[in-house]
């Protein structure tokens, strides 16, 4: 069979195949715990169903405006307004299949063959494949002094005159860290001066924890949206826990909105009627939902880092926002796939290789679970490397003995 270079080139999703393994040993009847999935465990707000049923029952299940429906991006807009002080027109919105392929309809629209994209490590595992989809050619920065914050110094040295874009994600994927007030207004500022796109992936922006804030590209800027490059993609995905939905948008000047609705047209067509629907009574309805999930997963946090701490050798930076933590496992393993594969193995708990997000030796955990989850799956973890741990322990109902050390 003949497949194409490109296509040959790109990585398959390690958070996907290890879901998958995971979904095939529960269907056996395996106890297995997922700390790998970035999906709240929340039902869907009341908002959003309701929403969602009167479409349906309408029975008008049609081809919606390639951009979105007016009235969801009217509710964006409005959405736009309140959290980022900042007041944009219709023609700055586009709606599409959820965040991940937002970004990729931006890479698609600004990148020519061999330019460049500036990626922070750690980074979304998603980033890099989808620039080289897009012919463009991904430069991973990691921050020199082994923190997870970006230096501004590092990215200076990485920029050459094919840099075309650089992404940020505040909070951070995998890291679970907030980029500085400080580092936000020297990224936009050098993006400005250098005529660089800034495109700020905004998904986790209001998962937040102990009273920070996220502080928005927006808030650095002098420039209205239609006169500068900074793209700012968000969704519903991760802050209302609607991660089925697949609903995204981009908001961005009105060149590039026009350009990434011509390409959306000729490959999804629209998002789904019934899909967008729901955002909107997402968004239009009571917001206590998100700081209900916000509070939620802020105690998971705290009862993971609980947890952790108990490790032994684990190094573990507390994450000030999203649902995930980013623990260094180099103690145990240099090589994170083969760590995760072992821990899925022995203690039927799934994580997520650290290689896969430009940080070998680590492993992402998600806490957007059950407490028991969290509590039960660090101990099984414990209990298969660290040598500190009891040699048994119960994994479903089968008592399990340690012989491996």
């Amino acid at each position: 069979m003949s497949i194409s270079q490109l296509a040959r080139s790109i990585a398959p999703s390690p958070t996907l195949a290890l879901n998958e393994e995971a979904r095939l040993l529960r269907q056996r009847g395996e106890p297995v715990i997922n700390l790998g999935i970035g999906e709240p465990k929340n039902k869907a707000p009341i908002t959003a169903i309701l929403s969602s049923a009167a479409q349906l029952k309408s029975g008008e299940i049609k081809y919606a405006p390639t951009d979105g429906t007016p009235s969801l991006k009217k509710a964006i807009i409005r959405y736009t307004e309140e959290n980022y002080n900042r007041l944009v027109a219709p023609e700055n919105v586009i709606v599409s299949t959820g965040a991940k392929h937002a970004i990729y309809n931006v890479m698609l629209s600004i990148l020519n063959p061999q330019d460049e994209v500036i990626i922070l490590a750690p980074y979304w595992v998603s980033y890099p494949e989808i620039v080289k989809m897009c012919y463009g050619v991904p430069v991973i920065v990691t921050p020199e002094d082994g923190t997870f914050h970006p230096r501004m110094a590092d990215i200076e040295r990485a920029v050459s005159p094919y840099t075309k874009a650089i992404i940020v994600n505040s909070p951070n994927n995998p890291s679970g860290l907030v980029f500085s007030p400080e580092f936000m207004a020297e990224i936009v500022d050098f993006c400005e001066r250098r005529d660089i796109y800034l495109i700020s992936d905004d998904i986790y922006h209001k998962l937040v924890f102990d009273g920070r804030q996220a502080p928005p590209v927006y808030q650095f800027t002098q420039r209205d949206v239609d006169s500068s490059k900074i793209i700012v993609i968000n969704g519903v995905s991760k802050l209302y826990g609607l991660t089925g939905l697949r609903i995204g948008w981009t908001i961005a000047n009105r060149t590039l909105v026009e350009v990434m609705t011509n390409i959306q047209a000729q490959t999804t067509s629209c998002p789904p009627i019934i899909s967008q629907a729901a955002a909107e009574g997402a968004l239009t309805g009571i917001q206590s939902v998100v700081e209900s999930l916000r509070l939620t997963i802020q105690n998971n946090r705290d009862v993971i880092m609980q947890e952790l701490r108990m490790f032994t050798g684990i190094r573990t930076v507390p994450p000030q926002g999203t649902f995930y933590c980013l623990p260094d496992f180099r103690a145990y393993s240099n090589n994170s796939l083969e760590l995760a594969q072992f821990l899925l193995k022995k203690a039927l708990v799934v994580t997520v290789p650290g290689s896969t997000f430009g940080m070998e030796g680590y492993l992402r955990l998600s806490f957007s679970g059950s407490v028991k989850d969290l509590t039960e799956g660090i101990a099984r973890m414990r209990w298969a490397l660290d040598p500190n741990a009891p040699n048994e322990i119960y994994i479903g109902d089968r008592k399990m003995v340690r012989d491996w050390m």
